[in-house]
């Protein structure tokens, strides 16, 4: 996995998403040229990006929703961008568990849980959320990633997505689903990072 040492702290940690969004407040000037380099990669490659911000925040799932409903948006009317386009957030979205007790999982499987939903059998879609701590909630995972067979590979396995976002138990799903991230400890928390891809 790729390193990098970070200006501010001289702590080593690792790369992965870093240079998506304009974070050189907390690197230093460095990181915001590996953020325009890391679009222009993007761009160079015929995919346009979509930044949506670096401070989205509100109900995990309901924001997978509100992703899903721009990317199948980009993929069926080519608005706001026409594909192949990347989608790419941050901010600390929250989960609210309620009375009923909640099953394993953090905000950015419960993000994607939410998004892998809302986009049902959309083709060409996939998409990767994760945290840059490297700990999505109080488990062992990053994050995960799901691509257009996330549902029927689901129902392939006897697992009802809908039953398990709403016990909260975003993590054992993408478990048995072998699609977690694992990073380990990052020794930085910078924000948590989004990406949805329009093919």
């Amino acid at each position: 996995m790729k390193r990098r040492k970070l200006l501010r702290s001289g702590k080593n940690t690792s790369a992965i998403g870093l240079g998506c969004m304009n974070f050189c407040g907390f690197y230093g000037p460095s990181d915001e040229k590996q953020a325009h380099n890391t679009l222009a990669a993007a761009r160079d490659a015929g995919i346009a990006t979509v930044l949506l911000g670096d401070a989205l925040e509100g109900e995990a799932r309901e924001l997978g929703t509100v992703m899903a409903g721009i990317a199948k948006a980009i993929r069926t009317h080519g608005t706001p961008s026409k594909a192949p386009a990347i989608l790419i957030s941050g901010g600390e979205t929250t989960v609210t568990i309620g009375t009923a007790s909640p099953g394993k999982g953090g905000r950015n499987t419960e993000f994607l849980l939410g998004l892998a939903l809302a986009l049902s059998t959309c083709p060409d879609i996939h998409a990767i959320a994760a945290d840059t701590d490297g700990i999505d909630g109080n488990e062992d995972a990053t994050g995960a990633i799901i691509g257009p067979d996330c549902l029927a590979k689901a129902r392939d396995r006897g697992l009802d997505p809908k039953d398990y976002l709403l016990s909260h138990d975003s993590y054992t799903f993408f478990h048995k689903l072998d699609s977690l991230l694992h990073t380990g400890p990052t020794l930085t928390n910078v924000n948590d990072f989004r990406a949805v891809l329009v093919i």
